[in-house]
Formats: C-alpha cells, structure tokens, sequence
C-alpha cells in the first residue's frame, strides 16, 4: 500500500515538473481518465516528456486545458497532484452531468450541419444515465417474463413493476429532453419540462386517441402522440428560447416573474401543437424509419455499411463523432422500439477493444506493457472504460488499430447477415452491451452474443497476428486525441 502511495505521489512529482512546476498551474481537475490543469503558461509542457512517464497514457490540449491522461487510477494521482502542489481539490467531472458555458458563435452554413448535430448530441447524452438503467428493467422483463424464462408471468407485480420502470425512461423523454435542451439553448429549464409535460398530459393522450378535431385557441390541431418522441420537444424548446428571450426584454422586471413564463406557455402552445411537435414528429418518424428500411434490405450495402460501423467506431469515440450515432441509436429505440442498423457495428467494436488487448498482451515482449495491456483489457471488458486501451495500446502501437477495426468489421458484419436488433439502449462498452439484443426471440440473443465473440476473437487473432512496433509511437502525436466517451471522460 505505501509502495502504491508513492508511486502516485511520484507521478504526480513528474507530471507537475513536466508542466512548468505548480507555478505554472492555476487550476486542476479530473475526469474518469484525465488530470485536466488550467495552465498560465500553454508552451512550458513538453508533450513528449509528459507521454513518457510511468503510468501515462497520452496527452491532449483540448479547450484550453492541458490534459493528462492516466486511465482509472486518475483520482489518486490527482490527490497527490493537490497535495504536491498545494492546490484546492475541485469537484470530479462527470460529463454526462455537468454542462459547460456555451459560447456564442455567429451563424454560418458553412457550420449548419455540425451545429444542429452538437446540439442533438448535447440534448441526448446526458440522458445515457437514465436509459442505462429503463434499459436494464426491460431487460429483466423481457428474460424473466413470459416471453422467455417463465419465472415472472405476466399478470405478476414484479413483471409489472419492472414493466412500466422501463417504459418510463422512455416515455416520458419530452419532459426529460425539455431540461437537456433548454441547457442547450441556453432558456429556463423549468419552463421547458413544463411544455413538455403538456406534450404527454394523459389528457392530450386522450384528445388524439379519440381521433376527433380539437383546437389550440382557434387553430386546428394535428392529433400527434408525443410519449418517446424527440424531435418535436427540441425544435419547441429551442423556439421557446427565442420566445422567452424576447419576453424578457420587452417585459418589466417587476412583472417577468409571473408574465414571463405564462406569456412563453401562451405563445408556445399553438406553436408546438399545432405546427412545430406535428413537424418534428413527421421528421423524427422519417428518419426512423428510413435507417430501419435500409437496415432491413439485408443487401450488400447494408451489411458492408454495419460493418463499416463497427470497425470505424473507436475512431469516431475518439474524434466525439460517435455522438451523433448514439443519438440516432436512442432515437430509433425510443420510436420504432427497435436498432437493427447502429448498435451492431457499435457493439462489436467495443467489443473488439478487448479482444484488441488480448492480441497485444500475447505480443508485447515489455513486461511491464504486457502487465498492462492485460489491466485494459479489464477496465475495457468489464469496467466499460476503452479509453485506455484505445491510448494505451492503439494509438501508441498502432498496428493493433488494424486489428481492433478487423474485429469490429467482422462481428458486425455477422449481426447484419444475421439481421439481428437492438431493443434497449446499452451505450457502455463492455460485455453488457450485449444485453441490447434481449428479445422474446431468443435467436435474436444468440445471434447477438455470437457477434460479440467473434469481435473479441477475430481482434485478439489479427492483433496478435499483426504484431505490434518495436518502437510505440507517441500518444501525444495523435491528432485525433478527444474525449472518449461511452460513458468516460
């Protein structure tokens, strides 16, 4: 134990010695993997030294902070880090929680695109927590209940408890959603769960039931089910930023607690029932809809596609880029109940991760690399923390990149030929993610589990095959460096 004690307070030493001495720092915290420090000075940090000490995986200068990236043992370098350099401890990041400062940009085509997909992303994610575990109570459902095991039946308080738990997470996204835009767009998140509320009142659930025509203050409305939808609440609430924004310049401040909200509810009811919910239900529906075709097609374009998924998708976790798959993953869950296209490349290639580890630990000749090349494997296959394998290992030898892209291809590859789905979101990336394919058809299952094995063993197989440099390459070289996020930090 002290050994292990002072071994942080040692890396801690040359980490601060690397950066400029604690004189250079002016602030620093932690994420799941990161000592993330405030610098004065951005050019004092070698990146090359830092890389190189003992039990760092890489480096990374991203939005103004100098990121060191340690891997699970980050919170007790940090301790030592804080004591070294005498320097206030600060509350650990949870980016699935914690929001930053938007900035204010001015508009562009040119960023259209990029910007709509961002604030998608950043309206879904933080709701991962949630679906992770509704997620979970249908999986108990589905494999105790009637469709599969028989233990629960139907009619049973738990099969019934662990029923509607689940279709909560889902059914209620506009209220959810609400508060996680209206951080986006920067309005009152309050107001904005309360619009949503409205969206699935079991009032307005039973006006568009009974398919007859109701009116918002004289104007027809369209009769749209809005429970687990996810377009419509965002494009209402980053409306009703405007709306609300404008309210709040034009209305006294001695009048804006009371008018303010109930004048943006006022404006925003015929808007959002009546033309904006209508128009992003259709959007949301067609764009369901659409992926589910093409990944039912079964088609050479559609298999080479989910394999293109799965052995690209530790790249784009490495870019951020596997956002917006996650939010088109969560919307089709949450729509159609079912991912036949997404999840089977993203599963196979978190899978792969491990079988990547494997292959480099039976290669490496470094004791010590193997020591930990066998420690990623366990953080990536049951911890779900691919962060430093991806750094560890395929960045730094990155001929086991080849490999780890070989298993994904291959296992997704498989669910596609084998026209497997999803049907609860699991966005962790070890072995439970394969709990996404739990369905009454238990081939279903089979199928799915068969593809994270062939992931795992094709990747240890090409890994090991492959080989690996004598000489690493520098993780702080890597231009593509970015949080990895599947849920890390």
């Amino acid at each position: 134990m002290k050994n292990q004690v002072s071994q942080y307070q040692q890396m801690g030493k040359d980490i601060l010695d690397a950066i400029g001495g604690s004189a250079n720092v002016t602030s620093v915290t932690h994420c799941m993997t990161r000592l993330r420090f405030i610098l004065k000075d951005n050019s004092l940090p070698q990146d090359d030294q830092v890389s190189t000490i003992d039990g760092v995986i890489g480096v990374n200068r991203s939005a103004g902070q100098y990121q060191v990236i340690i891997g699970q043992t980050v919170d007790k370098v940090y301790d030592a880090v804080c004591a070294l350099g005498g320097f206030t401890k600060a509350k650990p990041i949870n980016e699935d929680i914690d929001t930053q400062p938007i900035a204010k940009t001015t508009f562009s085509w040119r960023r259209l695109g990029a910007t709509v997909m961002n604030k998608l992303a950043g309206s879904l994610t933080p709701m991962i927590p949630m679906l992770v575990a509704a997620s979970m109570f249908k999986m108990f459902a589905a494999v105790l209940g009637p469709s599969m095991l028989h233990i629960l039946t139907g009619s049973s308080d738990m099969y019934r408890l662990l029923t509607f738990v689940g279709d909560a997470g889902f059914y209620f996204f506009p209220i959810v959603i609400g508060y996680t835009a209206a951080k986006q767009f920067n309005t009152s998140p309050i107001v904005a769960m309360f619009l949503g509320a409205i969206m699935v009142h079991p009032e307005l659930i039973k006006i568009v039931t009974a398919g007859k025509p109701f009116s918002i203050f004289g104007i027809p409305m369209h009769l749209v089910n809005y429970s687990s939808t996810v377009i419509p609440i965002i494009l209402s609430v980053w409306l009703m930023s405007y709306v609300e924004h404008t309210l709040k310049k034009y209305v006294p401040a001695a009048l804006s607690t009371i008018f303010v909200p109930t004048l943006t509810i006022i404006i925003m009811l015929p808007l959002t029932l009546c033309v904006v919910g209508p128009a992003g239900g259709f959007l949301g529906t067609y764009i369901c809809n659409g992926i589910l075709a093409f990944g039912k097609l079964g088609g050479l374009p559609t298999i080479l596609a989910i394999g293109v998924i799965g052995a690209l998708w530790e790249l784009l976790v490495m870019t951020g880029m596997h956002l917006v798959m996650i939010t088109t993953m969560m919307m089709l869950i949450a729509q159609a109940g079912q991912d036949n296209f997404v999840t089977l490349g993203a599963a196979a290639a978190s899978i792969s991760v491990a079988g990547m580890c494997v292959g480099a630990a039976l290669r490496l000749k470094d004791p010590k690399q193997k020591a930990l090349a066998w420690s990623y494997l366990l953080a990536s296959i049951v911890g779900g923390v691919t962060e430093p394998a991806l750094y560890g290992i395929a960045v730094r030898y990155k001929r086991t990149f080849l490999g780890m892209m070989i298993g994904g291809f291959a296992g997704a590859i498989y669910a596609a030929l084998t026209h497997v789905a999803a049907y609860v979101v699991v966005p962790v990336a070890n072995f439970l993610c394969l709990t996404a394919y739990v369905h009454s058809d238990v081939g279903n299952l089979i199928n799915g589990i068969i593809s994270g094995v062939i992931a795992f063993v094709v990747a240890a197989i090409a890994t090991y095959i492959i080989g690996v440099e004598k000489k690493p390459h520098k993780a702080s070289k890597q231009a593509l460096v970015h949080d990895a996020k599947t849920v890390e930090g």
